[in-house]
C-alpha cells in the first residue's frame, strides 16, 4: 500500500522489494499487478464497510455515530487512499459493500435529523454528497497523529452541521 500510494505506478519488482520478499514470491501470490491491485480494493472496501459498522449507525446516540463514522472512515480512505481510489466498478462485491453503506448513511443521516441536528425540510441525499465531498476533502489532508485524525473529524461533523460562515452572521 505504502509504494502504491507513494509510486501509483510501482512495478511488482518495486513492491516486492518494500515488502522485502523475491518477486517471484509475489507472483506466487498475485498473478498480476492488476489482480494485486484488486486484492487490495477488496481489502480496502471491506475494512470501509467494517469501519462504518464500527460505529453503530442506526444503533449509537445519532451524534456519536456521525462523528465516529467520520473519523473510521476518514483512517481508511486516509490509510487506503490508493486502493479506496481505484476501486473496480465491475466487482459485485464493492458495490454490494457501497450500496450496504449508502443505505446505512440515509439512516443515520435521518436520525441525526430528527435528532434536530439537521433541519427537520433538510434534502438528505443533498447532506449526504455535501457530507462525502467534506470527507473526500478533508482526506487529503493526511493527518499526522491520532489527534490531528479526530479535530479532523471534528471539523467535518462542525462544517457539515453548522457550516463555514460565523455563527449568528446572516
Amino acid at each position: 500500500m505504502r509504494v502504491l500510494s507513494a509510486n501509483p505506478a510501482a512495478t511488482m519488482e518495486q513492491i516486492a522489494e518494500a515488502a522485502g520478499v523475491a518477486r517471484t514470491t509475489v507472483h506466487r501470490r498475485f498473478t498480476s499487478r492488476d489482480a494485486l491491485i484488486r486484492a487490495l480494493s477488496a481489502w480496502a472496501t471491506q475494512r470501509f464497510h467494517d469501519a462504518v459498522q464500527a460505529a453503530r449507525p442506526t444503533t449509537a446516540p445519532p451524534a456519536v455515530a456521525l462523528y465516529q463514522v467520520t473519523a473510521n472512515v476518514l483512517r481508511v480512505k486516509i490509510g487506503w487512499g490508493f486502493a479506496m481510489g481505484v476501486l473496480p466498478t465491475d466487482d459485485p462485491n464493492v458495490a454490494r459493500v457501497h450500496d450496504d453503506v449508502l443505505v446505512q448513511c440515509e439512516q443515520l443521516f435521518a436520525r441525526v435529523r430528527d435528532a434536530g441536528l439537521l433541519p427537520a425540510d433538510a434534502d438528505l441525499g443533498w447532506v449526504r454528497r455535501v457530507y462525502y465531498a467534506l470527507i473526500h476533502e478533508a482526506a487529503l489532508q493526511a493527518p499526522d497523529s491520532d489527534a490531528d485524525m479526530d479535530a479532523l473529524a471534528t471539523r467535518v461533523v462542525d462544517t457539515l452541521l453548522h457550516g463555514v460562515g460565523a455563527k449568528g452572521s446572516a
